[in-house]
């Protein structure tokens, strides 16, 4: 039977290793979200192909403010500040188009299989 100070970091390591695992979880988790990010005024990727069902991330690391908006009005976002973000779920197969209405250079395309 362990006692004393030696119990107490086990338990410690334990909570820290158990807390390493967690955050490799979550961030693997993370990596799985389709995600369009906004930055040096273009969408990147400018092509993205998900499975139906899926909802899509866009978020602006712009230090201005950006749009997503359908070319067929299907889905359209406020003015995005930095770090905001907007999500779109795609329930049917086939190709979105879209931009950032404040500046009509930035376009993209969403593939739903």
């Amino acid at each position: 039977m362990i006692v004393g100070p030696a119990r107490l970091l086990i338990a410690v390591l334990s909570v820290a290793t158990l807390g390493g695992m967690g955050g490799s979880i979550a961030a693997a988790a993370e990596t799985d979200v389709p995600k369009v990010v906004v930055k040096d005024f273009m969408f990147t990727p400018m092509s993205l192909t998900v499975k139906a069902g899926s909802t899509v991330t866009w978020v602006n690391m712009d230090d201005e403010r950006h749009t997503v908006v359908s070319n067929t009005q299907l889905f359209r976002s406020g003015a995005l500040d930095t770090k905001e973000t907007f999500f779109f779920k795609f329930t049917e197969p086939g190709t979105y188009h879209f931009t950032c209405s404040i500046h009509p250079r930035m376009v993209g395309t969403i593939v739903v299989q």
